[in-house]
């Protein structure tokens, strides 16, 4: 793992704020990197157990807004991941939570379109919504076809295919998912109106995406086909710039939604939260669940002309895996992992070349952070190959679980969940 010293193998004496240890951004995602290590075979069950014990030694938040990357969900996400017949009983626990914060906030986002009210981002986004709990049920239910999950995952894709049609708000019609709120997810006078959030982690792509990998996994729902498609439309209508070089606006404010047009002047940062690969990757996943082979070359198309660009490139200021470097490579990787020699193969490899150049002369800052969104944990990931399952959190694979095995030497003793 060049450039970076590896996340400590000892969990903390005491956890550096409240709620760290069941965090993907603390506690959770330190113990999702060592099983990780673990599956792929440069770690052990031993070390990656320690953090799980550590992750689950208060009693597990399993509140209405816990999230995938919060509380109960955050925590389920990653005993399945590792896979491990110890942390069944623990497991069964955590997905009864799960089920009951999903059908919660299924009544409270149903009640709210209903009343034909706009949603807040984090009643459907991927680090804090229904998206979210849709990628740790989708998760359970392929990691074992007859888990109860299924139903509660049915409704959460029922919500999104509802999520993506239409609301009229005071005569002006608007996508299902605009929020009245600026990015931030409060009301703020800079976004007067409110604004359309684009991005894979708090908009409309991490939709798609869930819509996609549930199609792309054999789960469908009434409308599930004809939602994936009208997000693609949505999409490729705000899609900028010329055929060579295109590029989304993160948000779309009301000023251009009337107009129909962005202000912005050109791409933003090439991020996975908010920049053209999560988009990119989205469609491209969408491609797939409709079965369009030219959908999905254009996709890839769009990601080749976003790595190959240095002015895009030259805006990632930090090499984290939310809005940084490990970020932008880790979904070039997944979404050119079948690319044959020539062009595509030669820009990731490019783009390789100059990640592994930024490594070796650059920022041990992360090194120093534990964070999987924004520390050295999560560029610690995207050194791992593929297979280990760590990455359906941010939707760049699709979920598949990992069915319980036997690994042999895991302790059998995991804390409560509260």
């Amino acid at each position: 793992m060049t450039g970076y010293t590896s996340p400590g193998t000892l969990p903390p004496e005491r956890e550096p704020t409240p709620d760290w240890g069941q965090s993907l951004s603390g506690g959770a995602g330190l113990a999702l990197l060592h099983i990780a290590y673990a599956h792929a075979g440069i770690g052990d069950w031993p070390t990656a157990h320690k953090w799980v014990k550590a992750m689950t030694a208060h009693p597990v938040a399993a509140h209405a807004e816990a999230s995938l990357y919060q509380g109960a969900p955050a925590v389920a996400y990653v005993l399945r991941t590792a896979g491990q017949p110890a942390y069944t009983p623990v497991l069964a626990r955590l997905d009864q939570h799960v089920a009951e914060i999903t059908r919660t906030r299924l009544v409270r986002g149903h009640e709210r379109i209903d009343r034909g009210a706009l949603p807040e981002l984090r009643e459907f986004d991927l680090i804090n919504g229904l998206t979210g709990l849709g990628v740790c049920l989708l998760q359970a239910v392929h990691a074992d076809p007859n888990h109860p999950g299924g139903e509660p995952l049915r409704d959460v894709l029922t919500y999104l295919v509802r999520l993506t049609g239409q609301i009229t708000v005071n005569g002006v019609a608007l996508p299902g998912w605009w929020t009245a709120n600026g990015p931030s997810g409060r009301s703020d006078p800079r976004w007067p109106g409110g604004h359309a959030n684009l991005g894979m982690a708090h908009g409309i792509a991490g939709p798609l995406a869930l819509l996609s990998a549930a199609m792309i996994g054999g789960i469908t729902v009434p409308g599930h086909a004809d939602a994936i498609e009208l997000t693609d439309w949505f999409l490729n209508f705000w899609r900028c710039g010329p055929e060579t070089g295109p590029w989304w606006p993160g948000m779309i404010s009301a000023r251009e939604w009337a107009n129909a047009a962005t202000d912005q002047p050109g791409p933003q940062r090439p991020s996975w939260c908010y920049g053209t690969p999560g988009l990119a990757r989205a469609l491209h996943l969408a491609a797939q669940a409709l079965d369009a082979p030219t959908r999905v070359a254009e996709a890839k198309v769009v990601l080749l002309a976003c790595i190959t660009d240095d002015a895009q490139l030259d805006q990632l200021g930090d090499d984290s895996l939310c809005h940084g470097w490990a970020g932008l490579v880790h979904t070039a990787r997944r979404m050119l992992a079948d690319a044959e020699p020539g062009s595509e193969a030669e820009a990731l490899a490019r783009l390789e070349h100059r990640w592994r150049h930024r490594r070796t002369r650059a920022t041990r800052k992360l090194s120093e952070s534990s964070g999987m969104l924004e520390g050295g944990a999560g560029v610690a990931l995207t050194d791992l190959p593929p297979g280990t399952g760590w990455d359906a959190c941010l939707l760049t694979t699709p979920p598949t679980g990992v069915p319980i095995s036997s690994p042999g030497s895991v302790p059998t003793h995991t804390e409560g969940t509260g």
